[in-house]
């Protein structure tokens, strides 16, 4: 089996993530829950002894490296698959051909999903969501973007999405999203903060591109407590420690 088809079906990070045969075994509440997850499997080590996690406090004392990032070559040319709840997130897979281009790497765009709140913070201010758009090159490294939403007016491309979200672990469902929507779902000004990260579940590997949008979407109340409803409480991460590393600003 290629890769590719491996990673839509198990990756959705944070995201973003590989969630095969520790489905059942890792979460965010009681013994699952994120302050155990280096102590449930050996392949979790990075969990607990890693040294570039995510997510992160993006403050001023962190972006001490400022300078011109260059611009994220977005070229989004294909649809959605499907639409699934894997027990930790709803995550919509997307049909090959989709790419970023940054560091004269193309990684391709394998799926998006979603925390509630949001994993990533803003000078301490924790979002309602975040989104996180999962790319990947051939070689397998990976490259994350996040949208933070602020409360506000329905999101339609949430709203299309919600309606088709299965309401049971593992279950998945056919899903319409244009390729016009995903991009239009991207924000306008796509400035940006990038550091060095890792997945924000298990196995939480590191080597991991990040790239948080400074530039908002918005999400109604109504839209959070939908997608909580069935995620049945938070999915978010604490904040790991950002150590020796720089936020490019």
């Amino acid at each position: 089996m290629k890769l590719s088809k491996i990673v839509i079906g198990t990756l959705f990070i944070a995201s973003s993530i590989f969630a095969s045969e520790q489905v059942t075994r890792w979460g965010y509440t009681g013994h699952g829950s994120p302050e155990h997850w280096g102590e449930l499997d050996t392949q979790n080590v990075m969990c607990k002894l890693g040294h570039n996690q995510s997510p992160i406090n993006i403050t001023r004392d962190v972006e001490v490296d400022t300078k011109n990032l260059e611009p994220i070559n977005f070229h989004y040319v294909s649809e959605s698959l499907n639409v699934v709840d894997n027990g930790h997130t709803i995550q919509v897979n997307i049909k090959e051909g989709s790419t970023i281009e940054v560091d004269k790497k193309v990684f391709e765009l394998k799926q998006f999903h979603f925390h509630a709140p949001s994993e990533n913070e803003i000078d301490s201010k924790q979002f309602p969501l975040e989104a996180h758009l999962v790319h990947m090159a051939k070689d397998g490294s990976l490259a994350v973007v996040a949208i933070l939403f602020e409360e506000g007016k329905e999101n339609p491309l949430l709203n299309k999405v919600w309606e088709k979200m299965p309401h049971d672990a593992g279950a998945e469902a056919p899903v319409s999203v244009t390729t016009q929507e995903i991009n239009e779902f991207l924000p306008k000004d796509k400035s940006y903060y990038r550091f060095d990260g890792s997945l924000t579940t298990p196995p939480c590997s590191e080597g991991v591109r990040w790239f948080v949008f400074k530039h908002y979407d918005t999400v109604s109340k109504e839209q959070v407590e939908q997608f909580l409803h069935v995620m049945h409480h938070p999915n978010n991460r604490p904040i790991q420690d950002i150590g020796a590393r720089k936020v490019l600003d």
